[in-house]
């Protein structure tokens, strides 16, 4: 079963080279574990979500003019993500604030192809 999503959950992005973490701002009344629970709105670059290190898809401008600056030899480059979407599915009973809860089964696309996805929830607390 799906576990709650909290604050201080760990993230990878398959382009990212380190782990992240997910950054839940406190909302009076919904915490799990003594820490603020997240939702499927908690995908704001820098603000939730931050950086995995070094991005290494050429997709990234960065990466691709750092490459090609490199004749043709991969060069990644500082991550920035760029998270057009939220997080989904969330989960589909829990609600936080009037949105779904994020659950640990969800999954979130960086605009320049990485997939993120929830290693460590923080918690284990169920939802449905």
């Amino acid at each position: 079963m799906p576990k709650l999503v909290v604050n201080g959950a760990k993230l990878k992005c398959s382009q990212g080279a380190a782990p992240s973490t997910l950054t839940v701002l406190p909302v009076i009344g919904s915490s799990a574990d003594e820490q603020p629970a997240g939702t499927i709105m908690d995908h704001i670059p820098m603000v939730n979500v931050a950086p995995f290190g070094m991005c290494q898809t050429p997709a990234n401008p960065q990466v691709a003019a750092a490459t090609a600056a490199a004749t043709g030899t991969l060069t990644p480059q500082p991550c920035i993500p760029v998270l057009p979407a939220p997080w989904s599915p969330g989960a589909s009973v829990v609600i936080v604030q009037g949105l779904k809860a994020l659950s640990n089964d969800s999954k979130c696309t960086c605009a320049w192809t990485g997939s993120i996805e929830i290693t460590d929830p923080g918690t284990t607390v169920e939802v449905e």
